[in-house]
């Protein structure tokens, strides 16, 4: 270990064996974090409260100007809250500011997030081992039941090579890169084998993976025939694509979700960002409304009991009502199952932040109300045309199972965390508090 390092962590760090997470920010982010988890827990370690961590690591976010803010609270809370704790400060605010949060205290250490498991596993104690990157769930395969999860997150993917207008993540992540598909595929294979009963496979951007010209659909295929493989074959387990770029869909992905009859959910999360042409072309978004609608019915007409989930900002600098109005077109043609409202928020270092025509809060946020409602009215109708069918379900927890459509429905009281059910969606229950937005 570096001195610096062994002066911040103090002759108690590694002596208590207690730490702490704090996780902001995206999907990615969260699968990032239970890697963080399972490499401490790996040494002996155990999740507690800031208020009795000896470590705690803060996963950043910097995806909007808010989120930033949000960062800056969550890292000066665990400071008040963690006593002499070491706190890892690690994740796209702290790429991009990382002396701004060194000066926060003597206790603070900005870790990059390529370096994040080697710097916990020496302040842990222990010399780093080649199992530690990407590959922490091999070791012990991941119990099922009461407090552990049967949905998990697979990161295979880092960095993008875009450059929307209003977006700083590919500076804070740098260019795209893609874990090798062996490693991959390995660390599938022991989720499944140890019960696991969803993989979501995740990146900040998933549909940009490409390991020597093996693209998304082929890590896909090659993560299903090595399932088939197993003796006897981990079929129960299904893979779901988390959010991945229109540009990215091809017809091999298209075909191989069609083809793989639910094994690979049929729902996606494909985000459109504005259905105005000349918005899209503002942020720098490299299709059209009309190629994204298009994109859609040919998926709709490949699979026809597709899912699909969105992200939506409304308010870009400039944005007229018109546009507005073509974003709510577009949202009604493609049928969303859910659409996630951001308004636009001031992002410093992007373009779109140092535009004139900035529009007005109240202007923002009624757009945003009224993109809601009718986000809610198209997921009542996606519920209400799926009446009749039968689907399969994950039982996360108790009482409460996920759809392949994404929906959170009420399991049988005797169901365990890890079952998956054929559910009758005639019959099925929304679980209370499912998100219509």
């Amino acid at each position: 270990m570096n001195c610096a390092a062994r002066r911040a962590r103090g002759p108690d760090v590694a002596a208590a064996k207690r730490f702490s997470i704090v996780n902001l920010g995206c999907k990615v982010n969260r699968v990032e974090s239970d890697a963080f988890a399972a490499l401490l827990e790996s040494r002996g370690w155990a999740a507690a409260s800031l208020a009795d961590a000896s470590l705690v690591v803060v996963n950043t976010c910097a995806v909007t100007g808010e989120a930033e803010k949000k960062t800056r609270k969550a890292v000066r809370h665990a400071l008040r809250e963690s006593g002499d704790a070491l706190v890892v400060v690690t994740g796209c605010a702290a790429a991009l500011k990382a002396a701004e949060y060194e000066a926060l205290d003597r206790r603070v250490r900005v870790v990059a997030k390529q370096g994040v498991e080697a710097f916990l596993a020496e302040a842990a104690g222990s010399a780093p081992r080649e199992a530690d990157v990407g590959l922490l769930r091999q070791e012990a395969a991941l119990p099922i039941g009461p407090g552990y999860p049967t949905r998990v997150g697979v990161k295979v993917q880092d960095g993008c090579n875009h450059a929307c207008t209003y977006c700083i993540v590919h500076v804070a992540r740098g260019k795209a890169t893609s874990r090798p598909a062996r490693e991959v595929v390995d660390e599938c294979v022991a989720l499944a084998r140890a019960g696991v009963a969803e993989i979501v496979l995740t990146g900040i951007n998933l549909g940009s993976y490409d390991d020597s010209g093996l693209r998304l659909a082929g890590l896909l295929e090659a993560i299903l025939g090595a399932f088939d493989a197993l003796d006897p074959p981990a079929s129960a387990c299904r893979l779901r694509v988390s959010s991945v770029e229109p540009m990215d869909v091809d017809d091999d992905f298209i075909a191989l979700l069609a083809d793989s009859a639910g094994r690979i959910c049929r729902h996606l999360h494909l985000p459109l960002q504005s259905g105005s042409t000349r918005v899209l072309r503002e942020m720098d978004r490299p299709y059209t409304a009309e190629d994204f609608v298009g994109l859609v019915q040919r998926l709709r007409a490949a699979v026809p009991t597709l899912s699909l989930g969105t992200d939506v900002i409304v308010g870009f600098p400039g944005e007229t009502e018109a546009d507005f109005a073509a974003t709510c077109d577009a949202a009604r043609a493609c049928r969303f199952s859910k659409i996630h409202v951001f308004p636009y928020s001031r992002r410093a270092g992007t373009p779109a932040a140092d535009r004139a025509d900035q529009i007005d809060p109240a202007v923002k946020s009624d757009r945003a109300r009224r993109l809601r409602e009718l986000g809610k009215q198209l997921r009542e109708e996606d519920w209400a045309s799926r009446r009749g069918s039968l689907e399969a379900a994950v039982v996360e927890e108790a009482g409460i199972a996920m759809t392949e459509s994404h929906y959170a429905v009420r399991a049988p009281h005797n169901a365990q965390a890890g079952d998956v059910l054929a559910v009758n969606l005639d019959r099925a229950v929304l679980a209370e508090g499912e998100q219509q937005e």
